[in-house]
């Protein structure tokens, strides 16, 4: 009898013990599913329809897609990304790298004061960012501008159409830079401190140490950063849509394939036609994605 109560209660144990990670999963999974599974198919489900005024809603299938891979605006703005991201993307990388090395370096005084500075900008919201900087290029109403009048010199013109993808890019930079510095100098932290004796022991400066150990140590941080700064740069959205009032001849209504679908959406009123951008552009999003880390595996392999 006492085996068979001690069976019992080993049976509710492994019970509980089986299914209390549900249990705890279950408020993720269903906040998972109600916020991005059920839009996801919603949105889905919408792209394989079209409505006309004279048809109404009528099942297309894959025509929308079709329509947007030969969609020039919307190619001219995954173009115009890939621009924006070889410009941007190895500047704000460089600088958190270089950064996080100096302050990871020891021979910096305020090196808390300086991590608190440069993360500040990323937590000021993409809108107050974009509002800002659209505030400081402003030919005649910018500092910028008005210091240029003061000493007679041109005005710097950053919002004519060979300079601002390369100002976009700069706000870009001063939102993210800090965020992407975090992330190295943490990686550079959890090196053994062991290794830099060894080095100092070997003869290796500290330019030395720094490009033939530390940064093949966090090789694989840098390379999850690249992949995260690619999939942002193709997401680009809030920057051109609150500076299109600046510069309203240059930033269009498919500047950026986040943009065209908005304009799709929200201004021509075509959700189906939209739906199915989106979907594409997170197709090319997973296929930069994937190719850049099999090209990052091979070669490391």
């Amino acid at each position: 009898m006492p085996d068979a109560v001690a069976t019992r209660r080993r049976g509710r144990v492994y019970v509980t013990k089986s299914v209390a990670p549900y249990l705890f999963l279950l408020p993720f999974m269903a906040l998972f599913v109600a916020f991005l599974i059920a839009p996801l198919c919603y949105a889905f489900g919408l792209s394989l329809f079209k409505t006309t005024m004279v048809a109404g809603t009528q099942f297309v299938g894959a025509a929308n897609y079709l329509k947007v891979f030969t969609d020039p605006s919307f190619w001219d703005g995954v173009v115009l990304l890939f621009k924006f991201g070889l410009m941007q993307i190895p500047i704000m990388l460089g600088l958190a790298l270089l950064y996080a090395l100096i302050l990871d370096s020891g021979r910096v005084y305020g090196r808390n004061f300086f991590r608190i500075a440069f993360f500040i900008p990323y937590a000021v919201p993409s809108v107050i960012a974009a509002l800002l900087w659209g505030y400081l290029y402003g030919p005649s109403f910018g500092p910028f501008g008005q210091l240029a009048e003061f000493f007679h010199l041109p005005k710097p013109q950053f919002l004519l159409d060979g300079t601002i993808l390369g100002s976009i890019a700069n706000i870009a930079v001063w939102e993210f830079m800090g965020y992407n510095l975090i992330i190295y100098f943490a990686a550079l932290q959890a090196i053994p401190q062991d290794l830099e004796e060894a080095s100092s022991v070997d003869g290796a400066t500290g330019l030395q140490y720094a490009l033939r150990i530390k940064l093949p140590l966090i090789m694989p941080t840098v390379i999850v950063t690249i992949i995260f700064s690619i999939i942002g740069t193709l997401q680009l959205f809030s920057e051109p849509y609150l500076m299109r009032n600046l510069a309203p001849g240059i930033i269009n209504s498919h500047y950026t394939p986040n943009f065209y679908a908005y304009t799709l959406a929200f201004t021509n009123q075509q959700y189906n036609y939209s739906a199915a951008v989106s979907f594409v552009l997170g197709g090319v999003v997973a296929v930069v994605s994937y190719v850049f880390m099999l090209l990052a595996n091979r070669r490391a392999a």
